[in-house]
């Protein structure tokens, strides 16, 4: 299904740009790296969070629809890795939602996490958590680390200055997350629930990206280029996602690349190489990009799949006799090898190694994750990419027929539905929570 015309024309209109001082310190990718395999094991993370960790009630507001609940607590993060989380960042703020008297004996409460640039509360508060309020589910509303009242000073809406940054955002979320979900059981909330919509743009926004500014920081840093990058793997097919569609340089490659005959004709070593699927999975982008100097066609002469392909589109009997010009030809090649070309694939490997979910623990019990994906999507790709059934196998996948912003602005009741629908298994599955130790 072709992509979406309102995503594009949207994706074109932003005028923020991210990541507008680099990488960030390479240092600091360094450590992040090295946390990654304890942020990313459940059990280790759990450990690192006692049940009792403090957070601090600032207030409590009786209205005639629900409690409304604010509070406060340092994000774990900050403490695992110090210097790493800019000041504004470490103090964790939420707001909680509550019936003012709950239908049954179960009590449960989902968090809200925010999608890209929604700040503060007020737009998850109206659109998703007081709907829900209504279905007997309380709700937390956690403000985004680098969003809201959390937002360093110097930074513009949500354009995060590194690229270092979405991986503490990250990193933080996840234990702001545990901290909440250990301080609802303890006093006798659930079953509890995590939610979160379009909340990966910072990723997929490849056109507010310069891509010449992180190119020559990956290749004047040596820690970047040397070592970093033979740290991290990029877990799919780099050549298939259909992600390289909003990649800057990629539009030759993408029909090049289009079939197993064209990638196998650019001269790649074979053994890189399933023959069912053309498998370069969990590749460095350090080990792919010495691939790539070393094919033949992108660097000396045209292969004859590319003299195909472009004898299809631009010879007819109208310009045989004046046939494009090989330097023009070559121009697109060397894009192919040369423009932003190490720097895209490094940021691959990073996503891939901090974000992807084969890269973290499978939930306890997958059947009760319900997942609402866009068949027309301008941000996420769906081909060349896990499929979420094959790496959370049980849990439920279901498609709208439009694209991404059309999704959230046509399908909220869909989310919400989802959420009510998982709740309910939950309820069935586990039974209601225990009392509470402790009260707000």
């Amino acid at each position: 299904m072709p992509v979406s015309r309102l995503d594009v024309i949207y994706r074109k209109l932003l005028l923020s740009k991210f990541f507008t001082k680099g990488w960030g310190s390479a240092d600091n990718l360094q450590r992040l790296f090295k946390f990654r395999k304890t942020v990313s094991n459940r059990e280790c993370s759990y450990k690192l969070v006692p049940n009792d960790y403090p957070v601090k009630i600032i207030n409590i507001v009786d209205r005639t629809d629900c409690k409304i609940i604010e509070g406060k607590f340092r994000s774990p993060f900050a403490t695992f890795l110090p210097g790493l989380v800019p000041e504004e960042v470490q103090d964790c703020y939420f707001q909680m939602l509550l019936p003012l008297k709950w239908k049954s004996e179960y009590k449960p409460v989902c968090i809200h996490l925010a999608g890209t640039g929604d700040h503060y509360f007020w737009r998850r508060r109206n659109i998703m958590a007081k709907p829900l309020l209504k279905e007997g589910i309380g709700a937390i509303i956690l403000e985004n680390p680098f969003y809201g009242v959390r937002k360093p000073k110097d930074q513009i809406r949500s354009s995060l200055h590194h690229v270092s940054d979405i991986f503490v955002m990250g990193g933080c979320l996840i234990f702001e997350c545990i901290v909440l979900l250990n301080w609802c059981e303890e006093r006798g909330f659930g079953p509890l629930g995590v939610t979160g919509i379009s909340m990966g743009g910072h990723g997929v926004m490849s056109e507010s990206i310069d891509w010449e500014m992180l190119q020559d920081q990956y290749k004047s840093n040596d820690l970047l280029c040397n070592s970093l990058s033979k740290q991290c793997k990029i877990v799919d097919n780099p050549f298939l996602c259909d992600l390289s569609q909003n990649l800057p340089g990629n539009i030759f490659i993408r029909s090049v690349e289009k079939k197993l005959a064209d990638i196998k004709d650019l001269d790649i070593p074979i053994h890189l190489f399933d023959d069912s699927n053309i498998h370069m999975s969990n590749i460095t982008p350090h080990q792919l990009i010495h691939v790539l100097n070393d094919c033949r066609d992108l660097t000396h002469r045209m292969s004859h799949t590319v003299k195909k392909l472009l004898a299809e589109k631009e010879f007819d009997s109208f310009n045989l006799l004046n046939p494009p010009k090989r330097p023009k030809l070559n121009k697109k090649v060397m894009e192919i090898k040369m423009k932003n070309k190490e720097a895209l694939w490094f940021m691959r490997g990073m996503m891939d190694e901090c974000t992807h979910l084969r890269n973290f623990s499978v939930p306890y019990d997958t059947s009760l994750v319900i997942s609402i994906c866009a068949t027309a999507d301008g941000y996420v790709p769906r081909n060349g990419v896990s499929r979420l059934e094959d790496i959370w196998p049980g849990a439920t996948v279901k498609y709208v027929n439009c694209g991404h912003v059309g999704a959230y602005v046509l399908h909220r009741k869909l989310f919400r539905d989802s959420i009510v629908t998982a709740f309910e298994h939950a309820k069935k599955k586990f039974g209601p929570p225990p009392p509470g130790s402790l009260q707000i």
